[in-house]
């Protein structure tokens, strides 16, 4: 059964290619998926094309199935969606999600893929891995009914967590960006919208995803007195200033990480939990409006460079694979 596969590769920073791979046959416990869908993760994955992974970061930033180290040649991605075409027999036929890279087909260990449920489209659920940021900021951030919450960065992540935050009861919640054409996304996702300098102010929870000095600052000064801002940008290699002067004493107020790699303990929750409950959100179809454009799998060294430099705006971009790869 043996087979080739063809993968995208980041050869140098800014260069990606394709590349055929020699596929090993799967042994007890694996399975064989042809890949229907992968997805971008414009923010990561656009810092790792660009090669602006912190050294101090590198093993901290590996996927899960990447092959290759940073900065390159490496082969990088984890919202993949296939089929299962041989292996595990339970499996044989099912739509499966993987935090593997872009590539048309690949052999993995069963208990690295989940299954899509039904009512939730395969091309949707590649968002399956950033609506799992998205569930552990919200356990990180632990709103409460009523609450008033700005999500500053309409991009993938941050309008994941705005999606996720729409449906919490009693919830005033506002996506701030400085790009107006997110105000559809925002209406989309049943939310409401603001430029930052028209942002409303005294609120007890700030979701900060812009990734930019100027957003986090903007997120402190939003907050009423005892609130927190929950930090899920990465900013890579790059330092920032905050003004922890000024009011941020005054007001006792908190910043707090959030970063998938880890689950409060208080949730009482595994990883694989984790991905269940994102892949039962996405049921809902207001998660399509995260998904802004689709690609075929043999133009995406020409648009990756497009989608890193803004030249191609999106929030998740989906590659789509032939039939048959």
């Amino acid at each position: 059964m043996s087979a080739d596969a063809r993968a995208f590769w980041l050869s140098c920073p800014g260069t990606g290619e394709l590349r055929t791979e020699r596929l090993s046959d799967p042994g007890p416990g694996e399975v064989l998926v042809r890949t229907l869908h992968s997805g971008v993760s414009r923010g990561t994955e656009t810092l790792v094309f660009q090669g602006r992974v912190p050294e101090n970061q590198w093993a901290t930033m590996r996927a899960p199935f990447q092959v290759g180290d940073f900065p390159a040649p490496v082969k990088y991605g984890y919202l993949n969606v296939g089929v299962v075409e041989a292996g595990v027999d339970e499996l044989v036929g099912k739509t499966v999600f993987c935090l593997y890279p872009h590539q048309t087909r690949y052999v993995v260990p069963a208990e690295a893929v989940t299954v899509v449920p039904d009512g939730v489209p395969a091309a949707r659920a590649v968002l399956t891995g950033t609506v799992e940021t998205a569930v552990n900021a919200v356990w990180d951030a632990n709103p409460q009914i009523g609450d008033r919450i700005s999500v500053i960065g309409g991009g993938m992540v941050g309008s994941s967590v705005a999606a996720v935050l729409a449906g919490f009861p009693g919830t005033d919640v506002q996506l701030i960006d400085t790009d107006t054409t997110r105000e559809q996304i925002a209406h989309r996702l049943g939310i409401r919208f603001a430029e930052p300098a028209a942002a409303d102010e005294g609120r007890d929870l700030v979701i900060h995803a812009s990734a930019t000095e100027q957003g986090l600052t903007r997120a402190l000064e939003l907050l009423a007195p005892g609130g927190t801002v929950v930090e899920l940008s990465w900013f890579g290699d790059r330092r920032i200033a905050i003004p922890l002067g000024e009011f941020f004493h005054s007001r006792r107020l908190t910043i707090r990480s959030s970063q998938v790699g880890g689950i409060r303990p208080d949730r009482r929750r595994s990883y694989a939990e984790r991905l269940a409950v994102a892949l039962d959100l996405l049921r809902d179809p207001r998660f399509d409006a995260l998904i802004t454009g689709h690609s075929g799998f043999d133009e995406m060294p020409g648009v990756l460079p497009r989608l890193a430099d803004g030249s191609l705006p999106a929030l998740c971009h989906v590659i789509d694979y032939p039939d048959g790869n």
